[in-house]
């Protein structure tokens, strides 16, 4: 077995993996790696863990919540990034690793990939559906608009405003529309017209621009204050081939601000030209209504009722008077078919009744013992007491005998 030689230098572990982190982080101190996510995990503390892979080999990556807040896109497992960070060693683990700081789509653009997750994950809650959308008023008087002071969506919209109806009122809330602050301004702007209560529909948007100009419009805390929104909100973001998320959460959806103008401010001069004409067809309508009742008051005051009221009262007197005597005959008529009937009926239950077979000399005799009518020989024994029922009183009597014949 060969010895080592007492002249080599030997490290302890510590110090290796010291001179390895050292080696290591002064070498790459920033690096750019690509490669494939896999095994992502989005801790409940904020940190994100994942291994960047290629055919050949992994690294493994943090991302912590400070560089994490800044994420554009959620990343997936499976998809191709670029990683910017540091290479740092863990001395416990004796592994090294990739401290991402920034993170890019490969292929396809971050905000596009931005852009299709949230705008899944909106879809799926029904944020868009069309069953949460306001109506825009037909004549608003008050129009709030957030979008920039100075930018030429407001020049645009003040110009058609003062050319189609300069009775309605534009109150503007100055908002950022682009960069850093841009949605909570958008959303300040929102709140403050929710909060008043003479604000008929809200206009919100911009000119054109690149993506990244418009992002403000895609961001998910903007477009879920767009829907919830208790006031009919019109977006204009960009021109007609712009859309954004925000677009897509508004009750109504304008190519271009110029446009949300034309839709929502009403043209005055057509409203004035007809409600004239609507003004000449009612008055039309009541000219016409009146010549038809004066027509139909003439003819009824042409009728006898209207010209001798006396006779036709008379006439009417005189039947009454008929009626009242067709009445009392037939009433008399019915009177006496019923009192024949009755009559009749009468006479049949007193031929029914035991008191008339009484009345003819016969007797009802009944077994004192049983209590019981007697209606044959058999139902009678010698010494049974028995009682006659006559006609007009009762006897009581013992049988001595019977005879069946």
């Amino acid at each position: 077995m060969e010895m080592k030689n007492s002249d080599e230098k030997v490290f302890t572990v510590t110090a290796i993996t010291r001179l390895i982190k050292y080696t290591l982080e002064e070498t790459f101190p920033s690096v750019w790696v690509e490669g494939e996510i896999s095994n992502y995990l989005h801790h409940s503390s904020g940190h994100r863990y994942f291994s960047l892979k290629d055919e050949n080999a992994a690294i493994k990556c943090t991302i912590w919540r400070s560089a994490g807040q800044y994420l554009k896109f959620a990343p997936e497992d499976g998809m191709k990034v670029r990683a910017f960070g540091d290479i740092t060693v863990y001395e416990k683990g004796g592994n090294y690793q990739l401290n991402v700081k920034r993170l890019q789509t490969v292929g396809v653009g971050e905000l596009e990939v931005a852009f299709r997750q949230l705008y899944e994950k909106l879809s799926e809650e029904g944020l868009f559906d069309e069953s949460l959308k306001i109506s825009i008023p037909n004549y608003p008087l008050k129009i709030g608009l957030v979008t920039s002071p100075t930018g030429a969506a407001i020049r645009d919209i003040i110009n058609i405003g003062l050319r189609r109806n300069d009775s309605v009122q534009l109150i503007i809330y100055p908002a950022r529309v682009q960069g850093e602050g841009a949605a909570e301004s958008l959303i300040a702007g929102i709140e403050y017209f929710n909060r008043r209560e003479d604000i008929d529909v809200i206009i919100i948007g911009r000119g054109g621009g690149s993506l990244e100009d418009l992002w403000a419009f895609n961001e998910e805390a903007l477009v879920r204050a767009v829907a919830g929104s208790e006031l009919p909100i019109v977006s204009a973001v960009g021109h007609e081939i712009d859309t954004t998320l925000s677009d897509l959460a508004a009750d109504l959806r304008a190519p271009t601000p110029s446009a949300a103008a034309e839709l929502v401010i009403w043209e005055k001069s057509a409203f004035l030209e007809q409600l004239k004409i609507s003004v000449a067809r009612l008055g039309e309508y009541l000219s016409g209504t009146a010549e038809a009742g004066r027509e139909r008051l003439r003819y009824f005051m042409s009728r006898p009722v209207f010209m001798t009221p006396e006779s036709v009262v008379r006439q009417r007197e005189q039947y009454l008077d008929h009626l009242k005597k067709e009445f009392q005959t037939a009433g008399r008529i019915v009177l006496e078919k019923e009192k024949n009937a009755l009559s009749f009926l009468l006479s049949r239950l007193e031929s029914l009744s035991p008191l008339a077979v009484l009345n003819r000399g016969y007797a009802v005799l009944k077994n004192l013992a049983s209590g019981k009518s007697v209606k044959s020989i058999k139902e009678l024994k010698p010494d049974d007491r028995i009682e006659a029922t006559l006609k007009d009183g009762t006897a009581v009597a013992i049988i001595k005998e019977t005879e069946i014949k």
